[in-house]
Protein backbone atom coordinates (compact mmCIF):
# COMPACT_ATOMS: atom_id res chain seq x y z
CA UNK A 1 0.00 0.00 0.00
CA UNK A 2 0.92 3.60 -0.71
CA UNK A 3 -0.23 6.91 -0.52
CA UNK A 4 1.11 8.58 -4.04
CA UNK A 5 0.18 9.47 -7.40
CA UNK A 6 0.57 6.62 -9.41
CA UNK A 7 3.69 6.89 -12.50
CA UNK A 8 3.01 6.63 -16.12
CA UNK A 9 2.00 3.47 -17.43
CA UNK A 10 2.19 1.83 -20.80
CA UNK A 11 -0.16 2.82 -23.63
CA UNK A 12 -1.85 -0.95 -23.10
CA UNK A 13 -2.96 -0.54 -19.52
CA UNK A 14 -4.46 3.02 -19.90
CA UNK A 15 -8.37 3.57 -20.67
CA UNK A 16 -8.57 6.12 -23.44
CA UNK A 17 -9.35 9.89 -23.15
CA UNK A 18 -8.95 12.84 -25.14
CA UNK A 19 -7.70 15.99 -23.74
CA UNK A 20 -9.84 19.18 -24.46
CA UNK A 21 -8.22 22.67 -24.89
CA UNK A 22 -9.88 24.82 -22.36
CA UNK A 23 -12.94 26.64 -23.07
CA UNK A 24 -12.58 30.55 -22.18
CA UNK A 25 -14.59 29.53 -18.92
CA UNK A 26 -11.84 27.69 -18.13
CA UNK A 27 -8.82 29.87 -18.98
CA UNK A 28 -8.18 31.27 -15.66
CA UNK A 29 -8.91 28.12 -13.67
CA UNK A 30 -6.12 25.61 -12.49
CA UNK A 31 -8.05 22.84 -14.01
CA UNK A 32 -7.54 20.82 -17.11
CA UNK A 33 -10.79 19.57 -19.40
CA UNK A 34 -10.91 15.56 -20.25
CA UNK A 35 -12.95 13.66 -22.23
CA UNK A 36 -13.35 9.53 -22.02
CA UNK A 37 -15.15 6.68 -23.11
CA UNK A 38 -16.65 4.53 -19.97
CA UNK A 39 -15.13 1.15 -20.41
CA UNK A 40 -17.45 -1.81 -21.01
CA UNK A 41 -16.79 -3.21 -17.56
CA UNK A 42 -18.08 -0.33 -15.84
CA UNK A 43 -21.78 0.06 -14.77
CA UNK A 44 -23.22 3.39 -13.50
CA UNK A 45 -22.35 4.56 -10.46
CA UNK A 46 -18.96 2.13 -10.39
CA UNK A 47 -16.15 4.11 -9.96
CA UNK A 48 -13.11 3.24 -12.56
CA UNK A 49 -9.36 4.50 -12.43
CA UNK A 50 -7.61 6.23 -16.02
CA UNK A 51 -4.89 8.16 -16.67
CA UNK A 52 -4.92 12.31 -16.87
CA UNK A 53 -2.25 14.26 -17.53
CA UNK A 54 0.11 11.05 -16.38
CA UNK A 55 -1.49 10.39 -13.19
CA UNK A 56 -4.54 8.03 -12.17
CA UNK A 57 -7.75 9.53 -11.25
CA UNK A 58 -10.44 7.70 -9.96
CA UNK A 59 -13.89 8.80 -11.83
CA UNK A 60 -17.34 7.89 -10.81
CA UNK A 61 -19.17 6.70 -14.24
CA UNK A 62 -22.49 8.73 -14.37
CA UNK A 63 -25.94 6.89 -13.48
CA UNK A 64 -27.14 8.54 -16.70
CA UNK A 65 -24.29 7.00 -18.34
CA UNK A 66 -23.25 3.07 -19.94
CA UNK A 67 -20.35 1.87 -21.30
CA UNK A 68 -19.20 3.24 -24.91
CA UNK A 69 -20.50 7.16 -23.86
CA UNK A 70 -18.19 9.60 -23.52
CA UNK A 71 -18.02 11.99 -20.93
CA UNK A 72 -16.42 15.01 -20.13
CA UNK A 73 -14.77 16.18 -16.90
CA UNK A 74 -12.40 18.71 -15.21
CA UNK A 75 -9.11 17.83 -13.56
CA UNK A 76 -7.34 20.07 -11.52
CA UNK A 77 -3.94 20.42 -12.65
CA UNK A 78 -1.80 20.13 -9.56
CA UNK A 79 -2.91 16.83 -10.03
CA UNK A 80 -1.25 16.59 -13.93
CA UNK A 81 2.18 17.85 -12.28
CA UNK A 82 3.54 15.21 -9.98
CA UNK A 83 7.01 16.08 -8.76
CA UNK A 84 9.43 13.10 -8.90
CA UNK A 85 10.64 11.34 -6.31
CA UNK A 86 14.15 12.66 -4.62
CA UNK A 87 15.03 9.56 -1.86
CA UNK A 88 15.83 6.31 -2.51
CA UNK A 89 13.06 4.44 -0.57
CA UNK A 90 10.39 7.06 -2.41
CA UNK A 91 11.99 5.59 -5.55
CA UNK A 92 12.27 2.23 -4.53
CA UNK A 93 8.27 2.04 -3.98
CA UNK A 94 7.51 3.82 -7.53
CA UNK A 95 9.89 1.29 -9.31
CA UNK A 96 8.48 -1.67 -7.53
CA UNK A 97 4.44 -0.75 -7.88
CA UNK A 98 2.73 -3.93 -7.91
CA UNK A 99 -1.08 -5.08 -7.61
CA UNK A 100 -2.81 -4.29 -4.49
CA UNK A 101 -3.82 -1.24 -1.92
CA UNK A 102 -3.43 2.11 -3.11
CA UNK A 103 -4.53 5.74 -2.31
CA UNK A 104 -5.19 7.21 -5.39
CA UNK A 105 -7.14 10.93 -5.78
CA UNK A 106 -10.47 11.47 -7.26
CA UNK A 107 -11.70 14.21 -9.32
CA UNK A 108 -13.63 16.12 -6.49
CA UNK A 109 -9.99 16.03 -4.84
CA UNK A 110 -10.31 13.43 -2.38
CA UNK A 111 -7.99 10.45 -1.51
CA UNK A 112 -9.79 7.30 -1.52
CA UNK A 113 -8.02 3.39 -1.53
CA UNK A 114 -8.77 1.32 -3.95
CA UNK A 115 -6.99 -2.55 -4.74
CA UNK A 116 -5.48 -2.18 -8.36
CA UNK A 117 -4.61 -5.49 -10.40
CA UNK A 118 -1.07 -5.63 -12.35
CA UNK A 119 -2.46 -4.21 -15.04
CA UNK A 120 -3.42 -1.13 -13.33
CA UNK A 121 -7.36 -1.30 -13.26
CA UNK A 122 -9.51 -1.35 -10.32
CA UNK A 123 -10.79 -4.36 -8.58
CA UNK A 124 -15.09 -4.18 -7.76
CA UNK A 125 -16.41 -5.62 -4.60
CA UNK A 126 -15.62 -9.31 -4.04
CA UNK A 127 -16.36 -11.81 -1.45
CA UNK A 128 -14.06 -11.69 1.91
CA UNK A 129 -10.81 -12.99 0.66
CA UNK A 130 -7.78 -13.24 3.00
CA UNK A 131 -5.01 -12.47 0.46
CA UNK A 132 -7.17 -9.04 -1.22
CA UNK A 133 -10.05 -7.98 1.05
CA UNK A 134 -8.86 -5.00 3.13
CA UNK A 135 -10.73 -2.71 5.90
CA UNK A 136 -10.50 1.11 6.97
CA UNK A 137 -11.27 2.89 10.06
CA UNK A 138 -13.99 5.31 9.50
CA UNK A 139 -14.62 8.34 12.03
CA UNK A 140 -17.10 10.02 11.26
CA UNK A 141 -17.31 13.47 13.54
CA UNK A 142 -20.53 15.21 14.43
CA UNK A 143 -19.99 18.31 16.15
CA UNK A 144 -22.04 19.45 18.86
CA UNK A 145 -21.28 23.11 19.16
CA UNK A 146 -19.14 22.60 22.22
CA UNK A 147 -15.70 24.14 21.31
CA UNK A 148 -14.02 21.28 23.31
CA UNK A 149 -14.90 18.30 21.75
CA UNK A 150 -16.40 16.30 19.41
CA UNK A 151 -19.18 13.87 20.29
CA UNK A 152 -21.82 11.66 19.35
CA UNK A 153 -19.53 9.94 16.44
CA UNK A 154 -19.26 6.63 14.71
CA UNK A 155 -16.64 4.35 14.61
CA UNK A 156 -16.36 1.50 12.31
CA UNK A 157 -14.15 -0.71 10.37
CA UNK A 158 -15.30 -0.55 6.54
CA UNK A 159 -14.34 -1.76 2.88
CA UNK A 160 -10.92 -0.01 2.56
CA UNK A 161 -12.85 1.38 -0.77
CA UNK A 162 -15.07 3.66 1.77
CA UNK A 163 -11.91 5.30 3.49
CA UNK A 164 -11.40 8.64 2.07
CA UNK A 165 -9.90 11.94 3.35
CA UNK A 166 -9.45 15.14 1.98
CA UNK A 167 -6.72 16.55 0.45
CA UNK A 168 -6.64 20.03 1.75
CA UNK A 169 -7.05 21.75 4.91
CA UNK A 170 -9.00 24.93 5.28
CA UNK A 171 -7.46 27.49 8.62
CA UNK A 172 -8.01 31.32 9.20
CA UNK A 173 -11.33 33.46 9.70
CA UNK A 174 -12.53 33.00 6.01
CA UNK A 175 -11.34 29.15 5.71
CA UNK A 176 -9.38 29.48 3.04
CA UNK A 177 -7.19 26.81 1.73
CA UNK A 178 -4.01 26.20 3.93
CA UNK A 179 -2.62 23.00 2.72
CA UNK A 180 -3.97 21.87 -0.88
CA UNK A 181 -3.25 18.52 -2.73
CA UNK A 182 -0.26 19.99 -4.48
CA UNK A 183 1.26 20.48 -1.11
CA UNK A 184 0.55 16.99 0.01
CA UNK A 185 1.64 15.32 -3.07
CA UNK A 186 5.34 17.01 -3.08
CA UNK A 187 5.66 16.10 0.16
CA UNK A 188 4.80 12.53 -0.04
CA UNK A 189 7.82 11.77 -2.18
CA UNK A 190 10.55 13.44 0.22
CA UNK A 191 12.43 11.94 2.11
CA UNK A 192 11.32 10.96 5.67
CA UNK A 193 13.59 13.78 7.37
CA UNK A 194 12.20 16.43 5.05
CA UNK A 195 8.59 15.13 5.46
CA UNK A 196 8.83 15.44 8.92
CA UNK A 197 10.69 19.15 8.66
CA UNK A 198 7.68 20.03 6.06
CA UNK A 199 5.28 18.33 8.68
CA UNK A 200 6.44 20.38 11.82
CA UNK A 201 7.05 23.91 10.14
CA UNK A 202 2.87 22.99 8.57
CA UNK A 203 1.97 22.60 12.18
CA UNK A 204 3.89 25.38 13.30
CA UNK A 205 1.89 27.82 11.04
CA UNK A 206 -1.29 26.45 12.56
CA UNK A 207 -0.46 27.57 16.02
CA UNK A 208 -1.79 29.81 18.17
CA UNK A 209 0.80 32.62 18.37
CA UNK A 210 2.04 33.69 21.45
CA UNK A 211 0.76 36.99 22.22
CA UNK A 212 -2.20 35.45 21.13
CA UNK A 213 -2.60 33.59 24.22
CA UNK A 214 -0.76 30.41 25.72
CA UNK A 215 -1.24 27.70 28.50
CA UNK A 216 0.61 27.40 32.03
CA UNK A 217 0.19 23.70 33.27
CA UNK A 218 0.36 23.34 37.35
CA UNK A 219 0.92 19.67 38.01
CA UNK A 220 2.29 17.86 41.26
CA UNK A 221 4.21 15.26 40.81
CA UNK A 222 2.70 12.76 43.01
CA UNK A 223 -0.38 12.76 41.36
CA UNK A 224 1.21 13.53 38.00
CA UNK A 225 -2.00 11.61 35.82
CA UNK A 226 -5.01 12.56 37.32
CA UNK A 227 -3.61 16.40 37.30
CA UNK A 228 -2.57 16.47 33.71
CA UNK A 229 -6.01 14.45 32.97
CA UNK A 230 -8.16 17.34 34.79
CA UNK A 231 -5.73 19.96 33.12
CA UNK A 232 -5.78 18.94 29.37
CA UNK A 233 -9.29 17.36 29.40
CA UNK A 234 -10.73 21.24 30.40
CA UNK A 235 -9.06 22.77 27.14
CA UNK A 236 -11.10 23.95 23.98
CA UNK A 237 -9.52 22.70 20.64
CA UNK A 238 -8.17 26.21 19.69
CA UNK A 239 -6.13 25.52 23.15
CA UNK A 240 -4.31 22.55 22.47
CA UNK A 241 -2.67 24.36 19.36
CA UNK A 242 -1.42 27.33 21.79
CA UNK A 243 2.13 26.96 23.54
CA UNK A 244 2.11 24.93 26.72
CA UNK A 245 4.40 25.37 29.65
CA UNK A 246 4.60 23.62 32.78
CA UNK A 247 5.13 23.91 36.33
CA UNK A 248 5.74 21.07 38.71
CA UNK A 249 4.01 22.41 42.01
CA UNK A 250 6.81 22.84 44.73
CA UNK A 251 9.92 22.99 42.58
CA UNK A 252 11.37 26.47 41.61
CA UNK A 253 12.17 25.04 38.22
CA UNK A 254 11.54 27.26 35.02
CA UNK A 255 10.27 26.03 32.08
CA UNK A 256 12.14 26.78 29.15
CA UNK A 257 11.45 23.55 26.96
CA UNK A 258 12.69 20.99 29.33
CA UNK A 259 10.07 20.79 31.87
CA UNK A 260 7.93 20.51 29.02
CA UNK A 261 9.57 17.69 27.26
CA UNK A 262 9.71 15.28 30.74
CA UNK A 263 6.03 16.22 31.44
CA UNK A 264 5.61 14.50 27.35
CA UNK A 265 7.58 11.89 28.83
CA UNK A 266 6.53 11.01 32.48
CA UNK A 267 3.04 11.53 31.59
CA UNK A 268 2.97 8.84 28.31
CA UNK A 269 4.94 6.28 30.49
CA UNK A 270 2.08 6.38 33.45
CA UNK A 271 -0.76 6.01 31.42
CA UNK A 272 0.90 2.92 29.17
CA UNK A 273 1.85 1.31 32.63
CA UNK A 274 0.11 -2.39 32.43
CA UNK A 275 -0.62 -1.94 36.31
CA UNK A 276 -3.05 0.77 35.17
CA UNK A 277 -5.28 -1.60 33.34
CA UNK A 278 -5.35 0.64 30.33
CA UNK A 279 -3.11 -0.66 28.07
CA UNK A 280 -1.57 -4.10 28.06
CA UNK A 281 1.88 -6.01 26.27
CA UNK A 282 1.07 -7.44 23.18
CA UNK A 283 1.49 -11.00 22.93
CA UNK A 284 3.27 -11.12 20.40
CA UNK A 285 5.90 -8.41 21.31
CA UNK A 286 6.76 -7.22 24.39
CA UNK A 287 8.01 -3.89 23.37
CA UNK A 288 4.41 -2.80 21.63
CA UNK A 289 1.25 -2.00 23.59
CA UNK A 290 -2.08 -2.75 23.25
CA UNK A 291 -5.38 -1.43 24.26
CA UNK A 292 -6.80 -3.52 27.16
CA UNK A 293 -10.33 -4.51 26.28
CA UNK A 294 -11.23 -5.02 29.70
CA UNK A 295 -9.98 -1.29 30.63
CA UNK A 296 -13.29 -0.57 32.31
CA UNK A 297 -12.85 -2.69 35.03
CA UNK A 298 -10.30 -0.85 36.16
CA UNK A 299 -11.43 2.26 35.43
CA UNK A 300 -15.21 3.87 35.89
CA UNK A 301 -14.09 7.12 33.99
CA UNK A 302 -11.69 4.73 31.63
CA UNK A 303 -12.91 6.38 28.31
CA UNK A 304 -11.91 9.85 29.54
CA UNK A 305 -8.11 8.55 29.87
CA UNK A 306 -8.15 7.21 25.99
CA UNK A 307 -8.97 10.81 24.60
CA UNK A 308 -6.52 12.23 27.27
CA UNK A 309 -4.11 10.16 25.76
CA UNK A 310 -5.07 10.83 22.06
CA UNK A 311 -4.85 14.39 22.90
CA UNK A 312 -1.06 13.85 24.44
CA UNK A 313 0.15 12.13 21.26
CA UNK A 314 -1.68 14.78 18.41
CA UNK A 315 0.26 17.50 20.63
CA UNK A 316 3.26 15.42 21.36
CA UNK A 317 2.84 14.98 17.15
CA UNK A 318 2.15 18.99 16.85
CA UNK A 319 4.75 20.08 19.12
CA UNK A 320 7.73 17.99 17.80
CA UNK A 321 7.92 16.08 21.02
CA UNK A 322 8.04 12.10 21.80
CA UNK A 323 6.37 9.68 24.06
CA UNK A 324 7.16 6.66 25.74
CA UNK A 325 5.64 3.95 24.67
CA UNK A 326 5.46 2.08 21.32
CA UNK A 327 1.76 0.31 19.92
CA UNK A 328 1.08 -2.26 17.86
CA UNK A 329 1.24 -1.54 14.63
CA UNK A 330 -2.43 -1.92 13.68
CA UNK A 331 -3.20 0.75 16.05
CA UNK A 332 -0.79 3.09 13.53
CA UNK A 333 -3.04 2.22 10.97
CA UNK A 334 -6.10 3.12 12.09
CA UNK A 335 -4.63 6.53 13.46
CA UNK A 336 -3.60 7.18 9.95
CA UNK A 337 -6.66 5.40 7.80
CA UNK A 338 -4.44 2.78 6.40
CA UNK A 339 -6.17 -0.93 5.38
CA UNK A 340 -6.26 -3.54 8.17
CA UNK A 341 -5.85 -7.09 6.23
CA UNK A 342 -6.02 -10.29 7.36
CA UNK A 343 -2.24 -10.65 7.93
CA UNK A 344 -2.50 -7.92 10.44
CA UNK A 345 -4.22 -10.72 12.65
CA UNK A 346 -0.69 -12.17 13.05
CA UNK A 347 1.03 -9.21 14.78
CA UNK A 348 -2.07 -9.74 17.49
CA UNK A 349 -2.80 -13.23 18.05
CA UNK A 350 -0.48 -16.16 16.38
CA UNK A 351 -2.47 -18.96 17.32
CA UNK A 352 -5.70 -17.31 15.78
CA UNK A 353 -4.53 -16.26 12.67
CA UNK A 354 -2.95 -19.75 12.28
CA UNK A 355 -6.30 -21.36 13.17
CA UNK A 356 -8.26 -19.44 10.61
CA UNK A 357 -5.90 -19.63 8.04
CA UNK A 358 -6.40 -23.53 8.42
CA UNK A 359 -10.15 -23.22 7.74
CA UNK A 360 -9.33 -22.00 4.17
CA UNK A 361 -6.96 -23.99 3.53
CA UNK A 362 -9.44 -26.80 4.69
CA UNK A 363 -11.99 -25.00 2.27
CA UNK A 364 -9.22 -25.02 -0.91
CA UNK A 365 -8.30 -28.91 -0.08
CA UNK A 366 -12.24 -29.47 -0.33
CA UNK A 367 -12.58 -30.96 3.46
CA UNK A 368 -15.78 -30.33 5.21
CA UNK A 369 -15.51 -27.03 7.52
CA UNK A 370 -18.81 -28.86 9.19
CA UNK A 371 -16.93 -31.03 10.95
CA UNK A 372 -15.37 -28.19 13.28
CA UNK A 373 -18.70 -27.73 14.40
CA UNK A 374 -17.99 -24.08 14.93
CA UNK A 375 -20.21 -21.06 15.59
CA UNK A 376 -20.06 -17.26 15.13
CA UNK A 377 -18.83 -16.93 18.60
CA UNK A 378 -15.71 -15.93 20.04
CA UNK A 379 -14.09 -15.23 23.41
CA UNK A 380 -12.58 -12.46 25.29
CA UNK A 381 -10.71 -12.06 28.47
CA UNK A 382 -12.01 -10.17 31.35
CA UNK A 383 -9.96 -10.16 34.62
CA UNK A 384 -8.90 -14.07 33.96
CA UNK A 385 -12.24 -15.34 32.72
CA UNK A 386 -13.25 -16.43 29.43
CA UNK A 387 -16.60 -14.87 28.48
CA UNK A 388 -18.23 -15.36 25.10
CA UNK A 389 -18.69 -13.31 22.59
CA UNK A 390 -21.40 -13.14 19.19
CA UNK A 391 -19.48 -11.68 16.36
CA UNK A 392 -22.79 -11.71 15.03
CA UNK A 393 -26.74 -11.12 16.71
CA UNK A 394 -27.66 -14.64 16.82
CA UNK A 395 -23.94 -15.48 16.35
CA UNK A 396 -24.00 -18.81 18.75
CA UNK A 397 -27.06 -20.17 16.48
CA UNK A 398 -25.17 -19.98 13.39
CA UNK A 399 -23.08 -22.87 12.59
CA UNK A 400 -19.97 -22.24 10.50
CA UNK A 401 -19.70 -24.39 7.06
CA UNK A 402 -18.56 -24.35 3.89
CA UNK A 403 -20.65 -21.56 2.86
CA UNK A 404 -20.42 -19.34 4.90
CA UNK A 405 -17.14 -19.38 6.66
CA UNK A 406 -15.83 -16.44 4.44
CA UNK A 407 -17.82 -14.31 6.29
CA UNK A 408 -16.67 -15.80 9.73
CA UNK A 409 -13.19 -15.10 8.80
CA UNK A 410 -14.16 -11.30 7.99
CA UNK A 411 -16.18 -11.40 11.57
CA UNK A 412 -13.38 -12.72 13.34
CA UNK A 413 -10.67 -10.36 11.35
CA UNK A 414 -13.10 -7.01 12.33
CA UNK A 415 -13.70 -8.18 16.08
CA UNK A 416 -10.11 -8.44 16.99
CA UNK A 417 -8.93 -5.43 14.92
CA UNK A 418 -11.25 -2.63 16.13
CA UNK A 419 -15.28 -4.47 17.68
CA UNK A 420 -13.14 -5.29 20.82
CA UNK A 421 -11.97 -2.35 21.52
CA UNK A 422 -14.22 0.13 19.44
CA UNK A 423 -15.24 2.35 22.36
CA UNK A 424 -11.28 2.78 23.32
CA UNK A 425 -9.90 3.93 20.01
CA UNK A 426 -12.86 5.94 19.22
CA UNK A 427 -11.29 8.53 21.90
CA UNK A 428 -8.18 7.94 21.53
CA UNK A 429 -8.63 8.90 17.41
CA UNK A 430 -10.93 11.72 18.71
CA UNK A 431 -8.51 13.22 21.12
CA UNK A 432 -5.64 12.77 18.46
CA UNK A 433 -7.86 14.53 15.98
CA UNK A 434 -8.86 17.62 18.18
CA UNK A 435 -5.20 18.52 17.49
CA UNK A 436 -3.78 17.22 14.13
CA UNK A 437 -5.83 17.90 10.56
CA UNK A 438 -6.68 14.19 8.91
CA UNK A 439 -4.98 15.35 5.81
CA UNK A 440 -1.63 15.98 6.93
CA UNK A 441 -1.11 12.39 8.01
CA UNK A 442 -1.50 11.54 4.08
CA UNK A 443 2.14 11.88 3.75
CA UNK A 444 3.58 9.01 6.54
CA UNK A 445 3.27 5.60 6.33
CA UNK A 446 2.53 3.51 9.60
CA UNK A 447 6.77 2.78 10.62
CA UNK A 448 7.25 6.98 9.83
CA UNK A 449 4.59 7.24 12.16
CA UNK A 450 6.03 5.39 15.34
CA UNK A 451 9.36 7.13 14.91
CA UNK A 452 7.47 10.58 14.69
CA UNK A 453 6.18 9.90 18.38
CA UNK A 454 8.84 7.68 19.84
CA UNK A 455 12.19 9.03 17.93
CA UNK A 456 14.84 7.50 16.09
CA UNK A 457 16.80 5.11 18.67
CA UNK A 458 20.63 5.30 18.47
CA UNK A 459 21.45 1.75 17.24
CA UNK A 460 24.70 0.33 19.22
CA UNK A 461 25.79 -1.79 16.11
CA UNK A 462 28.68 -3.47 18.39
CA UNK A 463 25.61 -4.41 20.72
CA UNK A 464 23.59 -5.94 17.78
CA UNK A 465 26.31 -7.62 16.31
CA UNK A 466 27.50 -9.24 19.53
CA UNK A 467 23.89 -10.33 20.65
CA UNK A 468 22.64 -12.06 17.21
CA UNK A 469 22.35 -15.61 16.84
CA UNK A 470 22.63 -17.72 13.46
CA UNK A 471 20.86 -20.57 12.24
CA UNK A 472 19.75 -22.50 9.30
CA UNK A 473 22.40 -22.50 6.68
CA UNK A 474 24.50 -20.13 8.71
CA UNK A 475 24.22 -22.20 12.21
CA UNK A 476 28.09 -23.49 12.13
CA UNK A 477 30.07 -20.54 10.22
CA UNK A 478 27.97 -17.34 12.26
CA UNK A 479 28.89 -13.82 11.63
CA UNK A 480 32.07 -15.41 9.46
CA UNK A 481 29.91 -16.39 6.47
CA UNK A 482 30.61 -14.35 3.71
CA UNK A 483 26.96 -13.70 3.42
CA UNK A 484 26.67 -12.59 6.83
CA UNK A 485 30.17 -10.40 6.60
CA UNK A 486 27.77 -8.36 3.72
CA UNK A 487 25.05 -8.40 5.75
CA UNK A 488 26.48 -6.56 8.30
CA UNK A 489 28.62 -4.85 5.93
CA UNK A 490 25.34 -3.12 4.10
CA UNK A 491 23.52 -2.16 7.39
CA UNK A 492 26.79 -0.53 9.11
CA UNK A 493 26.44 1.73 5.68
CA UNK A 494 23.35 2.21 6.05
CA UNK A 495 21.18 5.87 7.36
CA UNK A 496 20.08 5.28 10.57
CA UNK A 497 16.45 5.67 9.24
CA UNK A 498 17.26 2.41 7.30
CA UNK A 499 18.62 0.96 10.08
CA UNK A 500 15.52 1.16 11.95
CA UNK A 501 13.30 0.43 9.32
CA UNK A 502 15.47 -2.99 8.96
CA UNK A 503 14.67 -3.51 12.94
CA UNK A 504 10.73 -2.64 12.15
CA UNK A 505 11.11 -5.10 9.40
CA UNK A 506 12.29 -8.07 11.69
CA UNK A 507 10.88 -7.44 15.06
CA UNK A 508 7.78 -5.21 13.97
CA UNK A 509 8.54 -2.16 16.16
CA UNK A 510 11.56 0.67 16.34
CA UNK A 511 12.37 0.32 20.39
CA UNK A 512 15.18 -1.06 21.40
CA UNK A 513 15.36 -2.22 24.56
CA UNK A 514 17.33 -0.20 27.24
CA UNK A 515 19.61 -3.09 28.06
CA UNK A 516 20.06 -3.63 24.78
CA UNK A 517 19.46 -6.22 21.85
CA UNK A 518 20.73 -9.38 24.49
CA UNK A 519 17.04 -9.13 26.00
CA UNK A 520 14.94 -8.95 22.79
CA UNK A 521 12.03 -11.00 23.95
CA UNK A 522 9.70 -13.10 20.87
CA UNK A 523 5.56 -13.74 21.29
CA UNK A 524 5.97 -16.11 24.26
CA UNK A 525 7.66 -13.76 26.75
CA UNK A 526 11.11 -15.35 26.68
CA UNK A 527 14.16 -13.97 25.74
CA UNK A 528 14.65 -13.87 21.73
CA UNK A 529 17.85 -12.76 20.28
CA UNK A 530 18.00 -10.98 16.67
CA UNK A 531 18.32 -14.26 14.43
CA UNK A 532 19.90 -14.35 10.67
CA UNK A 533 18.51 -17.54 9.36
CA UNK A 534 20.33 -19.01 6.29
CA UNK A 535 18.47 -20.45 3.41
CA UNK A 536 18.60 -21.42 -0.17
CA UNK A 537 17.92 -18.81 -3.00
CA UNK A 538 15.42 -21.01 -4.22
CA UNK A 539 13.43 -21.00 -0.62
CA UNK A 540 12.67 -17.00 -1.22
CA UNK A 541 14.04 -14.32 -3.43
CA UNK A 542 14.00 -11.57 -1.10
CA UNK A 543 14.70 -11.74 2.85
CA UNK A 544 11.56 -12.31 4.89
CA UNK A 545 10.51 -11.66 8.42
CA UNK A 546 9.26 -13.68 11.07
CA UNK A 547 8.32 -10.63 13.81
CA UNK A 548 7.53 -12.94 16.28
CA UNK A 549 10.25 -14.65 16.27
CA UNK A 550 12.86 -11.71 16.10
CA UNK A 551 13.95 -13.57 12.78
CA UNK A 552 15.30 -12.27 9.35
CA UNK A 553 15.40 -15.33 6.67
CA UNK A 554 18.42 -14.56 4.50
CA UNK A 555 19.20 -16.39 1.02
CA UNK A 556 22.43 -17.63 0.17
CA UNK A 557 23.14 -14.54 -2.86
CA UNK A 558 25.93 -14.95 -4.63
CA UNK A 559 27.06 -11.16 -4.24
CA UNK A 560 27.28 -8.46 -2.07
CA UNK A 561 25.14 -6.02 -4.59
CA UNK A 562 22.54 -8.72 -5.21
CA UNK A 563 22.00 -8.71 -1.20
CA UNK A 564 22.07 -4.98 -1.30
CA UNK A 565 19.68 -4.46 -3.69
CA UNK A 566 16.88 -7.15 -2.06
CA UNK A 567 17.55 -6.61 1.78
CA UNK A 568 16.84 -2.51 0.63
CA UNK A 569 13.89 -3.66 -1.18
CA UNK A 570 12.11 -5.72 1.72
CA UNK A 571 12.91 -3.55 4.38
CA UNK A 572 11.15 -0.35 2.40
CA UNK A 573 8.31 -2.60 0.80
CA UNK A 574 7.43 -3.57 4.09
CA UNK A 575 5.24 -0.74 5.34
CA UNK A 576 3.67 -1.08 1.78
CA UNK A 577 2.16 -4.43 2.21
CA UNK A 578 3.10 -5.66 -1.09
CA UNK A 579 3.89 -9.47 -1.25
CA UNK A 580 7.60 -8.91 -3.23
CA UNK A 581 8.28 -12.60 -3.55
Amino acid sequence: MSIRIFPSLSSDDVTSFNTIQPSSSFKNQSTQLFEVEIPNSVQPGQPFALMAGGARVLVTCPANASPGKRIRFNVPLAITHKPEATNEISKIKLKYNKDGWERIIRSDMKFQWVRVDNKGEVEGNFQFDVDKSAYVRRLDFQSTGDPKIYSCSTLDLVQATEGVVDSKITFGDNNEDFVTYSHIVNAQVKSFAEKSEWFYDTCNQLRVHWDHGHMRMNVRRQFLLRDSVDAVMSLSKKDLRKVWRFEFIGEAAMDAGGLTREWFQLVSEEIFDPDKGLWKSSMTNQMCMEINPASEFYHEDHLLYYNFLGRVIGKALFDRQLVSGHMVQYLYKHILGWPITFSDLEQIDQDIYRNLKHIETMSKNGDNIDLLYLDFTTTKDILGQKVEVELVEGGANIEVTDENYHKYLEAILKYRMLECVKPQMKELLLGFFDVIPEPLLTIFDFQELELLLCGLPKIDMDDWKAHTEYSGEYSESGFRHVVCKWFWEIVTDFSQEMRVRLLQFVTGTSGVPAQGFGVLQSNDGNFRRFTINGVALGVCLYPRAHTCFNRIDLPLYESKDELSQRLKLAVTMASTGFDIE
